[in-house]
């Protein structure tokens, strides 16, 4: 991380990924050597413009490269998507507390995700494939509104779901004639016995809502609330805990999170919005 964590270090989108009408990849190379851990974010600058957060979609064994999946959301998100090759940007961070992987060693690993939210999910996805012998079996319950909508389609009609250990679902809201596979919610793909509730963490990530019903899903099915892992990326701004736009309870997200166990939040009012 740079002394002055208000400083950006320069980088360069070398490619651009269309994953879905309102979801691009980029690629991003630092001019140096950048390491994170997975779950962690990092605050992406365009020059001139503005920064925002966003969490790396890709391998923190990639030091050299980034992929960074963007929906267009904002100002900064909509200038990015009118960005080509070549676009210099910059990176500050890494920033923020990660997926805890190692207490996940010798368990079974339930993945829930949605939309934009499997961003950071495939970032643990591959790290969790990386050393798939560590755990039971790894349990991918995915979702999105529209066949469309879906990202990654390559890898999640590929090569993924025949990874030996990993167990993979996919669900939309919305089909078309094209689609054959699961029509609803997310959490309609989620069974009492995907795993073993016992030995077993669950990883929840997407919109605020689908990870509240999610979450309130798993606890039915009793898992415990320290279990239970929620990237808490709503709201972040500066990165660093100055501008308290993050908060929940006591906590700074930015600093504290952005995972955390529903155990650490749940207390607290409002943290689906």
């Amino acid at each position: 991380m740079n002394e002055n964590p208000y400083k950006p270090i320069d980088a360069e989108i070398i490619d651009i990924i269309d994953e879905s009408p309102t979801i691009k990849t980029f690629v991003i190379v630092p001019q140096s050597e950048f390491r994170f851990a997975t779950g962690q974010f990092v605050e992406l600058t365009l020059p001139g413009i503005g920064e925002a957060p966003f969490t790396p979609s890709s391998s923190p064994k990639e030091t050299e490269r980034m992929d960074i999946s963007i929906m267009k959301a904002g100002q900064v998100t909509g200038l990015l998507h009118e960005c080509g090759k070549g676009q210099k940007v910059g990176i500050r961070g890494p920033y923020g507390n990660g997926y805890p992987v190692d207490s996940f060693v010798g368990k079974e690993v339930l993945i829930v995700g949605g939309g934009v939210g499997l961003a950071p999910i495939r970032s643990l996805f591959l790290t969790l494939v990386d050393r798939i012998k560590d755990f039971k079996r790894v349990v991918c319950r995915f979702g999105a509104r529209t066949p469309e909508d879906l990202i990654y389609k390559e890898s999640l009609f590929g090569e993924w779901p025949k990874i030996d250990g990993v167990d993979m679902k996919l669900t939309v809201d919305n089909s078309d004639d094209g689609w054959s596979g699961n029509v609803g919610v997310v959490t309609t793909i989620v069974k009492s016995d995907d795993v073993d509730i016992n030995n077993s963490a669950v990883v929840i990530c997407g919109p605020p809502i689908m990870m509240k019903f999610a979450t309130m899903q798993a606890l039915e099915y009793g898992f415990r609330p320290d279990d239970i892992y929620l990237s808490m990326e709503k709201n972040m701004s500066c990165g660093i805990g100055k501008c308290g736009h993050c908060m929940i309870g006591k906590y700074y997200v930015c600093k504290d999170g952005p995972v955390f166990t529903y155990e650490q939040i749940r207390k607290y009012p409002k943290i689906w919005d």
